[in-house]
Order: structure tokens, then sequence, then C-alpha cells
């Protein structure tokens, strides 16, 4: 029987209405010329959220805004990729932020009302994806063979490979398995974790970056140098994590000329 190869694309952090067009056209172009996918995911915050803030006046929008911003975006994405095709949209901590039932944000009376997958002018887009939620565990994470990828939760120096292992603990603790992820807005080419200088782990990370903008003004007293965005390229095994024999993937970032 021949193996089931998965080609799996995945970019992360678009912040909707913000994403520079630039890197929209950089995103479409890498795609268009991408051969045999079989998976596309988004990692998250594909929404920025502002228009929801807990601090009120700062967005100079609204949410059918960042929906229809979003929504064109994630049309545009399936348009240059075959319909075969399976899309996947993890949410992450900007998109959760518009969901989470906080009063600071939206009126308790109109919660119901601003989940985008039930709008009516942007839903039909919305459906085309399958959507993981915004949780630290087995459920809060799409996997393909031993390829794990999700959001993200901490932003600390080390929290690729910390979560990345964290995540495969929750996974089933398959030896040989990678995990990619976007959150900290700072792309990281494949890295194998380590117990200490001298004892490697059996466990890889990779981080795609932000498609959102490079200096948002939240981050003006901050470094952002070394944000950019990127694009996870993984082949792998498509089949059940405890039937794969050691390393069985292969993964590369691409990331965006600044």
């Amino acid at each position: 029987m021949a193996i089931r190869k998965a080609k799996i694309a995945a970019i992360s952090c678009t912040h909707a209405p913000y994403t520079p067009e630039a890197t929209k056209r950089w995103v479409l172009d890498q795609l268009a010329n991408l051969k045999d996918c079989t998976h596309f995911v988004h990692l998250g915050d594909l929404h920025d959220g502002t228009a929801a803030s807990v601090h009120p006046g700062i967005a100079d929008h609204t949410l059918e805004d960042e929906y229809r911003c979003a929504s064109q975006f994630l049309a545009d994405i399936r348009s240059v990729l075959p319909k075969s095709v399976k899309f996947i949209a993890c949410m992450g901590n900007h998109d959760d932020n518009i969901l989470i039932p906080d009063p600071r944000r939206i009126d308790a009376q109109l919660h119901s009302l601003v989940d985008w997958r039930a709008h009516k002018e942007f839903g039909p887009e919305y459906a085309n994806w399958q959507w993981i939620p915004y949780e630290k565990s087995a459920r809060g994470c799409y996997r393909v063979g031993r390829v794990i990828l999700f959001h993200g939760f901490d932003c600390g120096s080390n929290s690729d490979q910390i979560e990345g292992i964290q995540m495969v603990g929750m996974s089933g603790w398959h030896p040989h398995s990678l995990t990619v992820r976007g959150h900290t807005h700072r792309p990281e080419r494949v890295t194998q974790a380590r117990r200490s200088a001298k004892c490697m782990l059996p466990y890889w990370s990779m981080n795609v970056g932000t498609c959102g903008p490079l200096q948002p003004n939240y981050m003006k007293r901050k470094d952002c140098s070394m944000w950019n965005a990127g694009m996870a390229i993984i082949e792998t095994v498509w089949k059940k994590p405890s039937k794969i024999t050691g390393k069985a993937w292969n993964a590369e970032l691409k990331e965006m000329p600044r």
C-alpha cells in the first residue's frame, strides 16, 4: 500500500484589518507556487479584536470591518489553492477575546451576535474552514501525523520549545514530533529541544512569525526588530502518530524579504 503523504502550509497572526497589503500579496504568491498542498492552516489571531478592546476608543473601525477584511483574505487564500485542500483556522488569543463573555468588551446582551461564523454576510466564507478552539489542550491544536499546529500562549524567549513539549505531552508523548505555532511574531526555523547543552530531546519546534503589521502602535516603546512574516511548508506522513516510526516529516520556514 502506498504511503499517504501530506503537504501543509501555515501562517499566523494576520490581525485583520491591519494585514499589510504587501504581506497578503507575498502569502498568495507563495501559495500559488506551492505544488501538491493538502492542508492550509491559519494559526490564529486572524482578527485583531481592537474593535472589542477593553480600552474604549482605540479602534477607528468596527468588528464588521475586521470580519470583512479577514473573510476576504481567507477567500483569496482558497482561490489560489486546489479545492481538495483542507482549510483549518486555529483561534488565537485575539480571536478568543472577541468570543469570551467579558462585559468590558461587549455587552452581555449583545454577545451572542459577535461570532463571525454566524454573521450572514461573512459566515459563508468562514464555513469553509475547520475551527480549532483556543485551548492549551489536545483540543486546541490540529494534528497531521506527528506534526502539531496551534496558536501559542506564552511569549518568553524559550516559549516555542517549552510550549512545544507541553503540547506534545497533551497529544500523547509521541517522539520525533514537530510543533508549529505563531503568537510571538518572531519567526523561528526548525529547532530541536534540549534538556541541557549536551542532552537533546526528540522534539522539534518552529514559529511562523506574524502576517500583521511589523511596528504596531502598542510596540512603539518595545523592540520588534525580530518580527517578520513567515510561512511553514511541511511534508509529513499522514496517518495516526502511533503508527509512525521515527522522524517522518520535513519542514522549512519561508520568510518575507524585509
